[in-house]
Protein backbone atom coordinates (compact mmCIF):
# COMPACT_ATOMS: atom_id res chain seq x y z
CA UNK A 1 0.00 0.00 0.00
CA UNK A 2 2.93 2.63 0.60
CA UNK A 3 4.32 1.77 -2.47
CA UNK A 4 1.34 3.07 -4.42
CA UNK A 5 0.07 5.97 -1.78
CA UNK A 6 3.86 7.62 -1.87
CA UNK A 7 4.40 8.11 -5.87
CA UNK A 8 0.45 9.37 -5.86
CA UNK A 9 1.41 11.89 -2.80
CA UNK A 10 4.59 13.38 -4.79
CA UNK A 11 3.08 13.69 -8.41
CA UNK A 12 0.41 15.60 -6.43
CA UNK A 13 2.37 18.18 -4.48
CA UNK A 14 4.32 18.41 -8.12
CA UNK A 15 1.03 19.13 -9.33
CA UNK A 16 0.18 21.40 -6.95
CA UNK A 17 3.97 23.52 -6.99
CA UNK A 18 3.04 23.75 -10.97
CA UNK A 19 0.12 25.02 -11.04
CA UNK A 20 0.37 27.82 -8.42
CA UNK A 21 4.12 28.38 -10.25
CA UNK A 22 1.67 28.97 -13.26
CA UNK A 23 -1.13 30.65 -12.01
CA UNK A 24 2.18 33.30 -10.17
CA UNK A 25 3.59 33.85 -13.61
CA UNK A 26 0.27 34.59 -15.27
CA UNK A 27 -0.72 37.14 -12.72
CA UNK A 28 2.69 39.07 -13.52
CA UNK A 29 2.02 38.60 -17.45
CA UNK A 30 -1.29 39.25 -18.01
CA UNK A 31 -1.25 43.32 -17.27
CA UNK A 32 1.83 43.21 -19.86
CA UNK A 33 0.03 40.98 -22.37
CA UNK A 34 -3.24 43.17 -22.06
CA UNK A 35 -1.50 46.53 -22.81
CA UNK A 36 0.33 45.24 -25.49
CA UNK A 37 -2.55 43.92 -27.00
CA UNK A 38 -4.28 47.39 -26.87
CA UNK A 39 -0.73 49.24 -28.27
CA UNK A 40 -1.29 46.41 -31.31
CA UNK A 41 -4.93 47.34 -32.14
CA UNK A 42 -4.25 51.04 -31.53
CA UNK A 43 -1.74 50.53 -34.75
CA UNK A 44 -4.06 49.05 -36.44
CA UNK A 45 -6.41 50.89 -36.50
CA UNK A 46 -4.09 54.17 -36.77
CA UNK A 47 -2.91 52.32 -40.08
CA UNK A 48 -6.12 51.42 -41.58
CA UNK A 49 -7.64 55.14 -41.15
CA UNK A 50 -4.82 57.86 -41.38
CA UNK A 51 -6.37 61.17 -40.90
CA UNK A 52 -7.74 60.21 -37.59
CA UNK A 53 -5.55 60.80 -34.31
CA UNK A 54 -7.48 59.46 -32.15
CA UNK A 55 -10.74 56.91 -32.07
CA UNK A 56 -14.14 56.38 -30.34
CA UNK A 57 -15.38 53.20 -30.00
CA UNK A 58 -18.90 52.97 -30.53
CA UNK A 59 -20.83 50.59 -28.55
CA UNK A 60 -24.85 52.18 -28.69
CA UNK A 61 -25.20 50.89 -32.25
CA UNK A 62 -26.79 47.31 -33.48
CA UNK A 63 -24.09 45.95 -36.25
CA UNK A 64 -24.08 42.88 -38.45
CA UNK A 65 -23.25 40.25 -37.53
CA UNK A 66 -19.65 39.43 -38.04
CA UNK A 67 -18.72 42.60 -36.81
CA UNK A 68 -16.66 42.94 -33.55
CA UNK A 69 -15.63 46.26 -32.79
CA UNK A 70 -16.31 49.63 -34.39
CA UNK A 71 -14.56 52.92 -34.08
CA UNK A 72 -15.07 56.51 -34.72
CA UNK A 73 -11.86 58.53 -36.19
CA UNK A 74 -11.78 62.29 -35.13
CA UNK A 75 -12.93 65.03 -36.93
CA UNK A 76 -15.04 62.94 -38.62
CA UNK A 77 -11.68 60.87 -40.88
CA UNK A 78 -14.22 57.78 -41.00
CA UNK A 79 -14.44 54.56 -39.37
CA UNK A 80 -12.46 51.55 -38.34
CA UNK A 81 -14.24 48.16 -38.07
CA UNK A 82 -13.17 45.21 -37.44
CA UNK A 83 -14.81 42.17 -38.28
CA UNK A 84 -14.95 38.30 -38.48
CA UNK A 85 -15.78 35.81 -41.12
CA UNK A 86 -15.44 32.29 -41.71
CA UNK A 87 -12.47 31.25 -43.98
CA UNK A 88 -11.15 27.63 -44.94
CA UNK A 89 -9.10 26.44 -41.79
CA UNK A 90 -11.15 29.27 -38.86
CA UNK A 91 -11.68 32.51 -38.66
CA UNK A 92 -10.01 35.34 -40.48
CA UNK A 93 -10.22 38.49 -38.54
CA UNK A 94 -9.61 41.97 -40.32
CA UNK A 95 -9.62 45.55 -40.01
CA UNK A 96 -11.03 48.38 -42.24
CA UNK A 97 -10.39 51.70 -42.20
CA UNK A 98 -13.06 53.46 -44.32
CA UNK A 99 -13.30 56.97 -45.61
CA UNK A 100 -16.17 59.26 -44.62
CA UNK A 101 -16.66 59.32 -48.75
CA UNK A 102 -17.26 55.36 -48.35
CA UNK A 103 -14.23 54.01 -49.91
CA UNK A 104 -11.77 51.57 -47.92
CA UNK A 105 -7.92 53.37 -47.20
CA UNK A 106 -6.79 49.96 -45.91
CA UNK A 107 -7.28 46.71 -44.97
CA UNK A 108 -5.25 44.51 -42.54
CA UNK A 109 -5.54 40.74 -41.78
CA UNK A 110 -5.37 40.60 -37.77
CA UNK A 111 -5.37 37.04 -37.11
CA UNK A 112 -6.45 33.60 -39.52
CA UNK A 113 -6.29 29.72 -39.45
CA UNK A 114 -5.73 29.43 -43.32
CA UNK A 115 -3.64 26.70 -44.85
CA UNK A 116 -0.13 28.16 -45.24
CA UNK A 117 0.79 28.57 -48.60
CA UNK A 118 -2.95 28.27 -50.54
CA UNK A 119 -5.42 30.24 -47.98
CA UNK A 120 -2.75 32.54 -46.55
CA UNK A 121 -2.34 34.03 -49.89
CA UNK A 122 -5.19 35.49 -49.45
CA UNK A 123 -5.00 37.09 -45.96
CA UNK A 124 -0.78 37.75 -45.40
CA UNK A 125 -0.98 39.73 -49.05
CA UNK A 126 1.83 37.87 -49.60
CA UNK A 127 -0.18 38.14 -53.27
CA UNK A 128 -0.86 42.17 -52.69
CA UNK A 129 -4.82 40.43 -52.87
CA UNK A 130 -5.71 42.70 -49.81
CA UNK A 131 -4.49 46.23 -51.56
CA UNK A 132 -7.09 45.04 -54.46
CA UNK A 133 -9.54 46.48 -51.97
CA UNK A 134 -8.22 50.09 -51.57
CA UNK A 135 -10.26 52.59 -52.56
CA UNK A 136 -13.17 50.60 -53.13
CA UNK A 137 -16.59 51.16 -52.54
CA UNK A 138 -19.76 49.11 -51.64
CA UNK A 139 -20.70 49.42 -55.27
CA UNK A 140 -17.32 47.85 -56.82
CA UNK A 141 -15.99 46.17 -54.02
CA UNK A 142 -17.06 42.83 -55.76
CA UNK A 143 -14.74 42.98 -58.65
CA UNK A 144 -12.30 41.82 -56.78
CA UNK A 145 -11.27 38.63 -58.00
CA UNK A 146 -10.17 36.14 -55.98
CA UNK A 147 -6.80 33.76 -55.25
CA UNK A 148 -6.56 30.65 -57.75
CA UNK A 149 -6.67 27.78 -54.95
CA UNK A 150 -7.72 29.88 -52.46
CA UNK A 151 -11.48 29.93 -53.20
CA UNK A 152 -12.95 29.89 -49.77
CA UNK A 153 -10.55 32.18 -48.32
CA UNK A 154 -11.42 34.51 -50.65
CA UNK A 155 -15.00 34.40 -50.48
CA UNK A 156 -14.40 34.68 -46.64
CA UNK A 157 -12.18 37.85 -46.80
CA UNK A 158 -14.77 39.49 -49.53
CA UNK A 159 -17.44 38.31 -46.90
CA UNK A 160 -15.87 40.13 -44.18
CA UNK A 161 -15.61 43.53 -46.59
CA UNK A 162 -19.20 43.11 -47.33
CA UNK A 163 -20.02 43.20 -43.82
CA UNK A 164 -17.90 46.12 -43.56
CA UNK A 165 -20.20 48.16 -45.42
CA UNK A 166 -23.27 47.21 -44.22
CA UNK A 167 -21.55 48.20 -41.22
CA UNK A 168 -20.85 51.31 -42.32
CA UNK A 169 -24.23 52.46 -43.70
CA UNK A 170 -25.53 51.63 -40.20
CA UNK A 171 -22.68 53.81 -38.66
CA UNK A 172 -23.04 56.49 -41.20
CA UNK A 173 -26.98 56.58 -40.47
CA UNK A 174 -25.89 57.13 -36.75
CA UNK A 175 -23.10 59.70 -37.38
CA UNK A 176 -26.19 62.01 -38.85
CA UNK A 177 -28.82 61.80 -36.44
Amino acid sequence: MKDIIKPIAVLGVICLVVTALLAWVNIITSPIITAAAEKAAAEARSEVLSEAKDFREITDVKLPEGVTAAYEGSDNSGFVIMVKSKGYGGDIELICGIRPDGSIEAVKTLSHSETSGIGSKVVDNATGYRDNYKGKTKDDYSDVDGVTGATISSKAYKKAIGTVFEAYDILKEGAKA
